[in-house]
């Protein structure tokens, strides 16, 4: 039996994090599908084209976040 995960998905506006060369980029109010039980985060292909480009544009940020950065120890 195959299970339709696609009926448990709810639309949902979220937060876009993505870490890339030392950067830390955040893309607020970016449309996707969440799997409410897991918290899996799907986008359309088009969404994901669209934070791709406001990345790589350089575009100046709306506002900017104060993030805390901590190291794990063992």
């Amino acid at each position: 039996m195959i299970s339709n995960e696609l009926e448990t998905l709810v639309e949902q506006r979220v937060t876009y994090t993505l870490q890339l060369n030392g950067q830390v980029y955040m893309i607020e109010n970016v449309p996707a599908r969440v799997n409410p039980e897991t918290g899996e985060q799907f986008f359309s292909p088009s969404a994901v084209e669209q934070l791709q480009q406001i990345i790589l544009s350089g575009q100046e940020p709306d506002h900017f976040v104060e993030v805390p950065v901590y190291h794990y120890v063992a």
